[in-house]
């Protein structure tokens, strides 16, 4: 029988709080029963193990910065979105960091299918890019594009990786408008058979 207070939204919320506050590859079913002051076997009545706990924080870290991101860019369009986005984006990733680092690892691809908030996600991007006026196989190309520089630089911001004195916040300005620029004068490339 379930602990009395225990659930199993309750247990991921705080596997995702734990994740900020000691980083997301430092979150343990032990840590997290000692949280809640209950033995370890009484959170596998509400998770399967580590591995399904870590992939139930990514999805709901996902959803909130989907949730965050959707705020951000609606009514928008262009250069005007792409900034709300990509700012939605750095955001939650510096007030998050633990969370954000679950939204990064692998998935198995068919609980990623089934997931609204994924599905969501997907939808916002592809809608941004349509905008730009980007087709298949350029979406794809175009949404690397965008996760690679949005995560990378992130990533080194987060550990204080940028060493210059230039402020980093004009740094990122700078670099959605690359963006805005290379989105705007893509290279096509025809669609495939």
């Amino acid at each position: 029988m379930p602990r009395a207070g225990l659930t199993v939204d309750r247990v991921v919320a705080a596997a995702a709080d734990l994740a900020d506050e000691v980083g997301f590859e430092n979150v343990s079913l032990s840590a997290l029963a000692r949280g809640f002051g209950v033995k370890d076997a009484s959170l596998y009545s509400h998770v399967r193990n580590l591995q399904d706990l870590r992939t139930r924080v990514a999805f709901l870290a996902g959803g909130e910065m989907v949730d965050r991101i959707a705020v951000a860019v609606e009514g928008r369009s262009g250069r005007a979105a792409l900034g709300a986005f990509a700012d939605a984006y750095r955001a939650y990733a510096l007030e998050h960091p633990g969370r954000y680092a679950a939204t990064q690892i692998r998935v198995d691809q068919t609980l990623v299918a089934a997931s609204p908030a994924l599905r969501r996600t997907a939808e916002l991007t592809y809608g941004l890019l349509r905008a730009y006026g980007l087709e298949e196989p350029d979406l794809t190309d175009a949404v690397r594009l965008l996760r690679s520089t949005f995560h990378g630089y992130c990533a080194l911001e987060s550990t204080g990786g940028f060493g210059a004195p230039r402020d980093v916040r004009r740094s990122w300005e700078r670099a959605v408008d690359a963006l805005h620029v290379a989105l705007t004068h893509w290279p096509r490339e025809a669609a495939e058979g």
